[in-house]
């Protein structure tokens, strides 16, 4: 058998880029790879912002399915920032030009704006391990209202119920609901230097809401919310789990490109509604997820229907099929469709999640479903 390295050229050499229509490796936007006794593989990738997202699941999926391989990493980055843009020369003066003052003249010559110093990017953190997490799952989406928050919860209890070991971290530093929709609101303990998590229906969780009074605003950057995000990560005494969710804000900023520069986010779920809006923001989230390399594990339809309760009828009340066309168009998995149900909106004010407080509800049961669609989507993945 070839070694390891020449059988990663050759996959990638059948990689196109739609673009372009060259190979990634003839084109060379493959860089550093690298490998590891055990199979592990990392290279960079280099995305020009014009270029399809989907690049990067291909040249991933490319490498995974090669024998020996056991798992890859891909780091995006943009060829504008991969390498310096040489010096312009400044043209010779001609007849018609002014030549530059002489050295002891009184005049200096202005600078030329392409021969500035080339300033280096700013350097991305390493992302950390934090292998007592389990398998760390984004919860998404594009916009807010499509209710993301109250899908995290339920389906991190669906998760405990089939007997995981579940971990929730509100990373909606912005709008922290955690505490309302979990029914827990107190101070964490610190313990050896370690942030206690609270425990609601046989999960842990962590929020902001927890460390800040409920009226007072996040009015915070970038940097401040990488810092939260690593601190809640590292700084938690989490225990052994299964599987960490992370409640994500809604859209594709800070947040998210902390998470993912923070620590290996093993994969994404996006949650909609069937109207088109939601659908179109939904698209960027998966969009922002593949770029960035992380598997989006499928797709969510939130308040798909409501059922007449005279007739048993499903009424669509914000439309329908909007979760099933974007699962199509990214070519991705409706990992399930959640009806609206009152009681799930009153669960999530009083702190009484409907998987818990109505487990025999087909709201629950479409949530428990999701789940087990999940660990399976994480099974088929990483084992």
């Amino acid at each position: 058998m070839q070694p390891l390295m020449e059988r990663i050229s050759g996959a990638l050499a059948a990689v196109r880029n739609p673009r372009t229509g060259a190979d990634v490796m003839a084109a060379e936007q493959v860089r550093d790879v690298a490998t590891t006794v055990d199979g592990k593989v990392r290279l960079t990738l280099l995305l020009a912002p014009e270029d399809d997202a989907t690049l990067v699941r291909d040249v991933r999926q490319a490498v995974e399915a090669l024998d020996g391989v056991t798992d890859v990493r891909v780091d995006v980055r943009d060829p504008a920032q991969s390498e310096p843009t040489p010096a312009r020369r400044a043209p010779a003066p001609t007849m018609n030009q002014p030549k530059a003052p002489a050295a002891g003249g009184m005049g200096r010559a202005l600078p030329v704006m392409d021969a500035a110093p080339q300033k280096a990017p700013p350097k991305v953190p390493e992302p950390v391990q934090y292998p007592n997490l389990g398998r760390i799952i984004a919860i998404s989406s594009g916009k807010g209202g499509v209710g993301k928050s109250t899908v995290a919860v339920n389906l991190a209890i669906a998760l405990a119920k089939a007997g995981k070991r579940v971990g929730i971290m509100d990373a909606d530093i912005y709008g922290p609901n955690l505490p309302l929709m979990l029914g827990v609101d107190a101070a964490p303990a610190v313990r050896d230097e370690k942030i206690i998590p609270l425990e609601a229906y046989g999960i842990k969780v962590i929020s902001l809401g927890f460390l800040i009074e409920k009226e007072q605003p996040a009015i915070w950057r970038g940097p401040i919310v990488m810092k939260i995000i690593t601190q809640f990560l590292r700084d938690v005494a989490w225990g052994q789990l299964d599987y960490f969710l992370v409640d994500m804000p809604p859209g594709t900023g800070d947040a998210q490109l902390s998470l993912v520069q923070a620590t290996q986010v093993h994969g994404a779920v996006i949650v909609t509604t069937p109207q088109q809006v939601a659908v179109g923001d939904a698209l960027r989230g998966v969009k922002m997820f593949e770029r960035t390399a992380v598997p989006v594990l499928g797709i969510v339809e939130n308040m798909s229907y409501f059922e007449n309760p005279e007739t048993g009828k499903p009424i669509a009340l914000f439309g329908s099929g909007g979760g099933e066309r974007l699962a199509k168009e990214c070519d991705l998995p409706l990992l399930g469709q959640v009806p609206i149900d009152p009681r799930i909106q009153e669960g999530g004010d009083t702190g009484r999640p409907i998987v818990a407080a109505e487990p025999d509800s087909k709201a629950a049961k479409a949530i428990s479903a999701i789940a087990e669609r999940v660990m399976q989507r994480v099974v088929e993945r990483y084992g």
